[in-house]
């Protein structure tokens, strides 16, 4: 059985996740980082594609918590760019790096899952996940892997925080990002609830 897939991220006001550069910005609130910090111990693993961990370097981990405590960490990396030195892949947390199949990479501290394929094919991957017992997964970015997920029909929940502020930039990325596949209907999301979180509001969507 596939994993509960629950995406969640927080954008400027004008749709950006980061700057032009593609650097991180801080677009949370204090009231929407705290949710986060919460979210993210309910969940059995945290998601997230090596743009983001090449352009952030995040840790993925909750502070507080130890070893076993912590979710999983997983990387979709196709061709192994996850740098050696990279904070998610130290020992504070177990971690798992998805490649394609034709990546010869390996890392210390890290178990990888390799795809049948040259193309990772997310919803074969999210049934190995299940199989392991992880029985749901935050998917927290980048913009491209959102997408991915999307454009894969293996999105179960998308909560995004707006945040009170504009970024700017014809380039800068956003929730859904990478190559357009949407035909004029596009993905269909049901708004289940809305929330202020300081200066910004947090919004609940649902796929039909």
């Amino acid at each position: 059985m596939k994993p509960f897939v629950h995406v969640n991220c927080a954008m400027s006001a004008d749709g950006k996740l980061a700057g032009p550069d593609r650097k991180q910005v801080r677009i949370s609130s204090d009231e929407d980082m705290l949710r986060v910090k919460t979210l993210r111990r309910s969940y059995d693993a945290i998601l997230v594609g090596v743009g983001t961990v090449i352009a952030d370097d995040p840790h993925l981990t909750v502070k507080g918590l130890n070893y076993d405590e912590n979710p999983i960490r997983i990387v979709i990396d196709p061709n192994g760019r996850t740098p050696d030195s990279a904070a998610v892949i130290d020992e504070r947390a177990p971690t798992i790096i998805v490649t394609s199949s034709l990546c010869t990479k390996e890392w210390k501290n890290v178990s990888i899952l390799k795809s049948e394929n040259e193309t990772i094919d997310l919803a074969q991957c999210l049934e190995i996940l299940g199989g392991i017992g992880i029985e749901n997964v935050l998917v927290e970015g980048g913009g491209e892997t959102i997408a991915s997920f999307f454009k894969a029909g293996l999105v179960n929940r998308y909560t995004v925080f707006v945040s009170g502020m504009i970024i700017g930039g014809r380039t800068s990325p956003t929730p859904a990002d990478g190559d357009g596949w949407l035909n004029t209907d596009g993905v269909k999301l049901k708004l289940i609830s809305s929330e202020v979180l300081g200066n910004g509001v947090l919004m609940t969507f649902e796929p039909y």
